[in-house]
């Protein structure tokens, strides 16, 4: 027994994962009872089905992983519901059991496995055609080892969790809040690889800034949670007018950066193009919920990156830049039209 006790501490002081931890206790269960199969079940009541999810199993008698049965027929459940967990007379306390007929079973021994708040999982089992004393000491090691596959069962749960709310989390850093689009942290290092990229396949890109022109005034004038709807909309519709690949952010109150690769060829007739086309996508009737906009679009500076460029600073640098002279000669051009 203290050689089993030592393996039992080797198996469950490495940070192994749950296949690894059930198969060393399978073995071990094997050892001490002397049963042909040991085995560990899962059972799902919504189909009511009982699956073999790992199994350790001698010539005599093969249970084999995978194995599906009824649930209602399984030796498993009648055990539980009659609170017994050894028989080394299956036919006298159990002779209607198909699956026990199949398998011509005589001993049997079984303990639940459960998990959270008492939820059954499954069954920790171990079952032989020959008739076997199982001891009471290896009925207890029995109950220690559903407790311990409880524990990792519960443990592996936990880290699945972990990692899908660390992924929410990344997901979530990387967001704008409020249009749900990338935000500044995630523009910096989209637009750092896209140049990395870009000059490893001796290519250029185009970035556009864009300011929404008179965003405070609709803040003002209708409510914040009116300019909220607005800018909502208009990252919805500069997204969907964009090409497949392109990126799009949120990089401020009321500014936006869409890049994408640049073809070669005119790169300012491609410029004209996409200040015209965001400037385009950008205009028109935004329903404000309480109140509707006829909105003139806002100001876009557009710049195509240089060969070996790296620094994403720079090129954001010179499109804001460019908006600005935009946004300049937009006023200008509105001053002389008074």
């Amino acid at each position: 027994m203290n050689n089993v006790l030592n393996k039992l501490a080797v198996a469950v002081s490495e940070d192994d994962d749950l296949e690894t931890l059930v198969q060393s206790l399978l073995e071990l269960l094997e050892t001490v009872t002397g049963l042909e199969s040991t085995y560990l079940t899962h059972i799902d009541k919504a189909t009511g089905v009982q699956r073999i999810v790992f199994a350790r199993n001698s010539r005599e008698l093969c249970i084999p992983e995978g194995l599906t049965v009824p649930w209602g027929d399984t030796l498993c459940k009648r055990a539980i519901d009659e609170g017994q967990m050894y028989s080394d007379n299956v036919r006298h306390l159990w002779g209607d059991s198909e699956a026990a007929k199949a398998l011509g079973l005589t001993t049997y021994i079984s303990e639940p496995v459960h998990i959270g708040d008492n939820e059954l999982y499954g069954t920790l089992c171990g079952a032989s055609r020959q008739k076997v004393q199982v001891s009471k000491d290896a009925q207890r090691l029995l109950a220690m080892f559903s407790r311990l596959i409880a524990r990792q069962l519960e443990r592996d749960q936990l880290l699945a969790t972990l990692r899908r709310e660390h992924i929410t989390l990344q997901e979530f850093a990387l967001s704008d809040p409020l249009t749900g689009i990338p935000n500044r942290r995630a523009m910096d290092a989209e637009l750092k690889r896209s140049l990395a990229n870009a000059d490893r396949a001796n290519s250029l890109i185009h970035l556009a800034f864009i300011d929404l022109d008179g965003f405070k005034s609709i803040n003002d004038n209708y409510g914040h949670d009116a300019g909220d709807r607005f800018l909502i909309e208009m990252a919805k519709r500069i997204k969907a007018g964009l090409r497949e690949g392109d990126f799009i952010a949120r990089i401020g109150g009321d500014e936006f950066v869409v890049f994408g690769s640049a073809f070669s060829g005119d790169y300012e007739g491609s410029r004209r193009a996409i200040r015209e086309r965001l400037e385009d996508l950008s205009k028109g009737t935004f329903y404000l919920g309480t109140a509707n906009i006829d909105y003139g679009g806002g100001s876009v500076g557009v710049v195509t990156s240089e060969p070996g460029m790296k620094n994403p600073e720079a090129l954001l640098a010179r499109a804001d830049e460019a908006m600005y002279l935009v946004k300049k000669a937009r006023r200008k051009d509105t001053a002389g039209r008074k």
